[in-house]
């Protein structure tokens, strides 16, 4: 049975790796300063797809993009004029060459054009193990021409994929002309038909499959399926009207390898690649660039955008909602201080993310608000989330926006805010986080767990109500509600990987100094992940 959702980046999706286990990985990456994706492909002269793609992409998501050439081709707007593969020992030594040198956190594979090549990555992939491998399985371009030499297509099919390749890959993401190849000719021509060649796949031995249905016959939106082992899952979204598509495989594997080489999980990782992909294809659907039918899309039309600029930190992790700080302006004219003082000291104290919550604020001193926190908080790296105000968000380019039940859908945020931005949602049951989930939210918050003196009457889940919501949730969760020093420790050991941290405001904003009081709270809540080392 196939899952329809009304979102096009939400899926089913169960973390196999707990907040513990995340934070330690992330620790451990901090000794080196960049994320970095190794991308296993070949080169494309007309610099849309392919190496020159995946280097784009990772770029524009802010990772370190190292490259394994294994073959050359001469294309085109026009297509595929021919292809050089780069001869089998050379590509062995630029794979040891980068793999035993420099610290790869990710690998990506494009384009691999014969069975030696196979087996030599995964050669090199047990000798140098990596964090994940992302396997785009390139065998065939959209204008048809056979990217891999005929005999790796068997190769792929019965042999180095079921029993080397992807059972080594985290995801692998072929289109329906690559599903196609790998299951031996099947034919795709329905979502019903993608749903089984994904299950198909998924027995070769991947966690994930994604199986990208751009060219089913063109419905009203574009259609892919999510497979995770259990479930087929539609991702549905309006389909963008442009000829400019060369290079989207790529281009949408390099940034889910650059997401889970900074430490995302794999929904936050595919929904920024998705949303990254989407955007980009709206921004080119005019460029003019050949005189072919499919012409490379801008991958750096964040440069050029309005919406965004070069001071911009990177996307959403689940790991930014360890310490979630929110601003309450009543409390901080009680200690005779500024919004934006109370920022600035609750950042430099260890808050991971701000949310700037102005109940009582009129629009124009709301705007001059938020953008002189959110440059505070980009100067420190940290996201700027405006309480309820999508406008106010609009208006200031804020990171994103915490929704609640009465508040505007997420699915309507998303439309006005873009793909780019960062949507939270209040929820006390897994009724409202499901629905939550399904509206495309990036994280929920959950409460309040304790009785709370900043909202009246607000009905309290307790602990017991906060693991019953971390189960049935499928993002990521923040506890919200009466959390502080005496009980941040006991939310945090509830035992659910799902909890990525505690929302406070009191326990920060109604303190004489927020810096001191930020930086015990920050303690305690490292001293529970110490505690999993």
């Amino acid at each position: 049975m196939v899952t329809q959702l009304s979102h096009p980046f939400s899926f089913n999706f169960q973390s196999t790796v707990n907040l513990r286990t995340s934070w330690v990985k992330v620790t451990a990456m901090a000794n080196h300063k960049v994320a970095h994706v190794l991308s296993v492909a070949g080169s494309d002269s007309g610099g849309g797809a392919g190496i020159q793609a995946d280097i784009k992409a990772c770029a524009s998501l802010g990772v370190y993009c190292s490259t394994v050439i294994t073959a050359v081709t001469a294309q085109n707007t026009l297509g595929v004029q021919g292809v050089h593969g780069v001869p089998e020992d050379f590509v062995y030594e630029q794979l040891k060459s980068v793999l035993s040198d420099m610290h790869v956190d990710v690998v990506k594979t494009g384009m691999l054009p014969s069975i030696g090549v196979v087996k030599l990555l995964c050669h090199s992939l047990k000798e140098f193990p990596v964090q994940a491998l992302v396997v785009d399985p390139v065998m065939v371009s959209t204008s048809g021409h056979i990217l891999a030499d005929p005999s790796i297509l068997m190769a792929f099919r019965y042999l180095y994929c079921r029993e080397e390749l992807l059972p080594m890959a985290d995801i692998v993401t072929p289109n329906l002309k690559e599903a196609s190849a790998l299951l031996g000719g099947m034919k795709l021509v329905t979502v019903a038909d993608m749903c089984s060649a994904a299950k198909s796949i998924h027995d070769l031995g991947p966690r994930y499959v994604l199986v990208k249905g751009g060219d089913l016959p063109a419905p009203l939106d574009a259609v892919d399926i999510f497979f995770d082992g259990d479930h087929c899952h539609e991702l549905r979204a309006s389909r963008i009207q442009t000829h400019n598509t060369h290079g989207t495989g790529c281009t949408l594997a390099s940034c889910i390898a650059a997401e889970l080489a900074k430490g995302s999980l794999m929904l936050p990782a595919v929904q920024v690649a998705k949303r990254f992909v989407e955007t980009a294809l709206d921004y080119s659907k005019d460029i003019v660039i050949g005189s072919g039918p499919q012409g490379p899309f801008d991958h750096l039309f964040k440069l050029k955008r309005s919406t965004y600029n070069s001071s911009r930190r990177r996307g959403f992790n689940p790991n930014d909602l360890l310490l979630y700080a929110i601003t309450d302006s009543g409390m901080n004219k009680k200690w005779a201080r500024s919004i934006i003082d109370a920022v600035k000291a609750s950042i430099e104290g260890g808050a991971t993310i701000i949310q700037l919550r102005e109940k009582d604020a009129e629009t124009q001193e709301f705007v001059r608000l938020a953008e002189a926190c959110l440059e505070i908080c980009h100067s420190h790296g940290v996201a700027l989330l405006i309480n309820d105000r999508v406008d106010i968000a609009l208006a200031c380019d804020a990171d994103g926006v915490h929704l609640g039940q009465s508040d505007m859908p997420p699915r309507v945020a998303r439309t006005l805010l873009g793909p780019g931005k960062i949507i939270g949602v209040s929820c006390k049951t897994p009724e409202q986080a499901l629905q939550a989930w399904a509206d495309g939210a990036d994280y929920i918050g959950c409460g309040g767990v304790f009785p709370t003196s900043t909202k009246a009457n607000n009905l309290t889940v307790g602990l017991s109500g906060l693991k019953t919501v971390c189960s049935a949730s499928k993002v990521p969760v923040v506890a919200i509600g009466g959390i502080g020093l005496a009980n941040a420790h006991s939310v945090m050991e509830i035992g659910e990987p799902n909890l990525h941290g505690v929302a406070v405001v009191s326990a920060l904003f109604d303190r004489e100094s927020v810096s001191s009081e930020t930086r015990k709270l920050h303690s305690v809540l490292m001293d529970v992940l110490s505690v999993a080392k």
